[in-house]
């Protein structure tokens, strides 16, 4: 495997230190489970998991509170700096760093942080895919980025997310790849705007290699859907809002015009086959429309 001097992650130890950190989270309280009900609807050959999330409600309620404060803020509180101690992982670079997910719907909800603050709308850069693949090459799951507000990001500072893979067809994987092509940029089965590409370099083969790779197809993909950079604040951000989708051997990223479909938030997992909601309101919205229907009307459409 290439090495790098700015890798700190000691080869072995990520799964183990997420589950002793997240023990001892748990434990103390500051790991806040989000309890659910799952719900599988079927719909374009794939086996969406719907999650019927009770107490997503109250953590709305608060993320909005928390904005509207910080919004007459001088300095607007940042829940990454520095990160809470008791849900730190690990060091995985000189300039990231593995922390759980405090309210988290998926055991095993990992946050991979920039050390400063960076904007959630700048590019990745090749420290951000490093930082992930090395995390990738312990933990088998699949990493999403979402780029902007209205593509689903939480938080402005710079942060990437690793979930654990789903039941699919009898297996761990991801309920969307029933529907992804050989090669891409464009797989037909798909209803809704995006590029898509394979990589050649898996993480868990050489994952420093596959981050350089990565850093390439994700420049392409994003070129395919017309995202440039514009300068914004002083720097060079997104032209437009978009998820990423990261797999071990696949990369799918889909360019969004709205965060909601009616009152229904999407992120990144729901490109995955993988959607929230607040209620069984929200889940009957879902099954009406169909969830491939939901995932075309908030992506950018083809012009």
């Amino acid at each position: 495997m290439t090495a790098s001097p700015d890798i700190l992650l000691q080869p072995g130890t990520l799964l183990s230190a997420l589950q002793a950190r997240a023990r001892s989270a748990l434990a103390s309280g500051v790991l806040q489970p989000i309890h659910t009900v799952e719900e599988i609807v079927d719909d374009g050959g794939v086996r969406f998991l719907v999650r019927v999330v009770s107490t997503l409600r109250s953590k709305e309620a608060e993320r909005h509170r928390r904005a509207s404060t910080q919004a007459h803020a001088r300095n607007p509180a940042n829940p990454f700096l520095p990160p809470e101690g008791a849900l730190t992982v690990a060091d995985i670079s000189r300039t990231h760093l593995a922390i759980l997910n405090k309210f988290h719907v998926l055991e095993g909800h990992l946050l991979i942080v920039t050390r400063v603050f960076e904007h959630q709308e700048t590019f990745l850069t090749l420290a951000d895919f490093r930082a992930l693949f090395v995390s990738m090459a312990e933990y088998p799951g699949l990493g999403f980025y979402n780029g902007g507000a209205t593509a689903g990001a939480s938080q402005p500072h710079k942060h990437l997310q690793l979930v654990p893979l789903f039941p699919s067809a009898g297996r761990l994987g991801v309920p969307m790849e029933a529907r992804l092509s050989r090669a891409g940029p464009r797989c037909p089965d798909l209803p809704f705007v995006h590029a898509f590409g394979r990589l050649g370099v898996s993480p868990a083969e050489d994952p420093l290699r596959a981050a350089s790779q990565g850093l390439d197809l994700y420049r392409s993909l994003l070129s395919l859907l017309g995202i440039s950079a514009v300068q914004r604040e002083g720097e060079p951000r997104q032209s437009a809002p978009y998820n990423l989708l990261v797999a071990r051997d696949w990369m799918l990223a889909v360019p969004r015009v709205r965060e909601c479909y009616g009152t229904v938030s999407v992120n990144a997992l729901g490109f995955a086959g993988s959607l929230f909601v607040k209620d069984t309101e929200q889940l009957e919205t879902i099954r009406a429309a169909g969830p491939m229907n939901v995932l075309k009307r908030v992506a950018a459409h083809i012009s």
